[in-house]
């Protein structure tokens, strides 16, 4: 079983300390890391992905620091950043032929593997389309499907759903499902609810520091009793606002719906609700807000 430790990481850059003292052990399943931006989620993948050093601490990969393992390393990882880099007038099976070469895939295996992991994406029909001409979530299916070439045991996915209609996120959490059995999964995201039912763990950074990291239930009981839905007229918002810490606000006929955090019941007509992941992001990172 692959095992990536994380000792003591910190990284500044000049007096703004970025991480501070990340110390993790991961083993296969999916690890979801929300965070606001510059919370250091995309600094601390860029440094497991040795792309960037740690000002103090280190990685291990089974056992073995990052750096001293070179291509092995590389070839344990699959990555899909928020944007991947395409080239947007190769077609698609072309572009996967490219990034498979690149990877040292030898040609006799590459073909199979292409068409194998297209017709996993669900791409196999549009092989021969420009990227270009791919609407956003075929663009993030074709960066899955270039990273799992070399069928990586270290899957990291840095914001992939970010501009997504919701039946594409549907669609992403469903593959990212697939792929997760005997891999390590790392998955950084502001968008809680595309983590539910998916995720094993939950990482919450917070300006660097790591303040959870437990399964989803676990970190859940934290907002036991503390989350409720009161019905109040537009007008009473802003005191809303002002006296508690809120989440979601929806239209609800003439009133407004409000989903608030507190550790007692807020208003007589205030009803208690389960935590989800999206309170934990908005209890967590809501700005402006009382606590």
């Amino acid at each position: 079983m692959n095992e990536l430790c994380l000792k003591s990481i910190y990284k500044n850059y000049k007096t703004k300390q970025v991480l501070d003292n990340i110390s993790m052990i991961f083993k296969p399943g999916v690890y979801s890391f929300l965070g606001a931006n510059g919370s250091g989620k995309t600094t601390l993948m860029r440094i497991i992905l040795n792309l960037i050093k740690p000002t103090k601490g280190a990685v291990y990969w089974n056992g073995q620091p990052i750096e001293l393992l070179g291509e092995s390393y590389r070839d344990a990882i699959g990555y899909v950043p928020q944007h991947v880099p395409f080239y947007p007038n190769m077609k698609v099976y072309d572009f996967l032929m490219y990034i498979g070469t690149l990877k040292g895939i030898a040609n006799h295996a590459l073909k199979e593997k292409v068409e194998y992991w297209l017709k996993q994406v669900n791409l196999y029909d549009d092989r021969y389309q420009k990227i270009k001409n791919l609407s956003g979530g075929m663009k993030q299916r074709v960066g899955i499907a270039q990273a799992m070439l070399n069928d990586p045991q270290l899957l990291i996915l840095d914001e992939p759903t970010a501009g997504l209609d919701p039946k594409e996120r549907i669609r992403f959490r469903s593959l990212i499902a697939n792929l997760s059995v005997n891999r390590i999964i790392l998955y950084t995201t502001h968008i809680a609810s595309d983590l539910e039912g998916l995720t094993d763990y939950v990482c919450i950074l917070n300006n660097g520091c790591l303040e959870q990291l437990d399964e989803p239930e676990n970190v859940l009981k934290k907002l036991a009793k503390q989350v409720w839905e009161v019905d109040i007229l537009p007008e009473e918002l802003i005191y809303i606002e002002e006296q508690y810490k809120v989440g979601a606000i929806e239209k609800h006929g003439g009133r407004i719906r409000v989903r608030l955090y507190h550790h007692k019941k807020p208003l007589p007509q205030a009803v208690m609700k389960e935590p989800t992941l999206e309170d934990l992001y908005l209890y967590y990172f809501s700005e402006g807000q009382s606590t």
